[in-house]
């Protein structure tokens, strides 16, 4: 199976990742203030560190994005280096990987390893769960690059965004005809789709992170444990047929 090809099979494991990012981002904040599966808000928090001689604080949150960097790139020596070599991309250790960092997140979080849920960050407490998020984050975003050069990115939606903005104008200017045009409608559904559960597993894993704070995380845990879980049966099933 390959989660990079604009197959109607694939949407549904899109959508559950994207979900999957929206209950994490969620889980992060509210845990610590902190958005966890994008970059951009790490160096914002770095200037206003160092603007606050927080040096501490400043040297955690520039750090933090390496082990987003570090997850890109694990899953890219998983999965893109092995589709140039026209091998079989190993997706199920990925998420098992992931589902082993949310494990992690949410088991030292019930034990208090990470101090009192929805307290400022501290970074001495918050740090490993800093950079166990954004460590999946990473493993996740990179895990699929389609061959056509269009982006399916899970764990944020300003790229998303901006992409679908364009690809909206492209329909409505008429400088897309037949085949161009089907496909363009379609990434724009898939862009939609993405954000929409997106949106939906936000506004769900808050409600879960207020009411059962650290256990929350078990939901995200699961989710990749569930997708590893389906992959798995997918390459044996593929294997059988062949």
């Amino acid at each position: 199976m390959r989660l990079n090809n604009f197959e109607p099979k694939n949407y549904v494991v899109w959508f559950i990742m994207a979900f999957q990012s929206g209950v994490i981002n969620a889980g992060g904040f509210l845990a610590c203030h902190r958005f966890v599966t994008h970059t951009t808000g790490f160096a914002t928090h770095f200037g206003v560190d160092i603007a606050s001689t927080s040096l501490m604080n400043a040297l955690g949150m520039l750090s933090v994005p390496l082990f987003f960097l570090v997850g890109a790139m694990l899953a890219a020596f998983l999965v893109d280096r092995k589709k140039l070599k026209a091998e079989a991309p190993y997706y199920s250790f990925v998420f098992i990987i992931i589902s082993s960092l949310l494990f992690f997140v949410a088991f030292a979080g019930i034990r208090g390893f990470f101090g009192v849920f929805g307290t400022e960050l501290q970074i001495f407490k918050d740090y490993f769960l800093l950079a166990a998020l954004s460590m999946a984050s990473g493993l996740q975003n990179a895990t699929i690059n389609p061959p056509n050069g269009t982006s399916i990115r899970t764990t944020h939606l300003t790229g998303l965004t901006t992409d679908l903005g364009v690809g909206v104008v492209r329909l409505f200017s008429g400088s897309l005809l037949g085949d161009q045009r089907k496909k363009e409608i379609l990434y724009n559904w898939i862009r939609v789709g993405i954000i929409g559960f997106f949106i939906f597993g936000s506004a769900l894993g808050a409600y879960l992170f207020i009411k059962y704070r650290y256990y929350g995380f078990l939901i995200p845990a699961f989710i990749s444990l569930f997708v590893f879980t389906h992959l798995q049966w997918q390459d044996k099933k593929t294997n059988r047929l062949n």
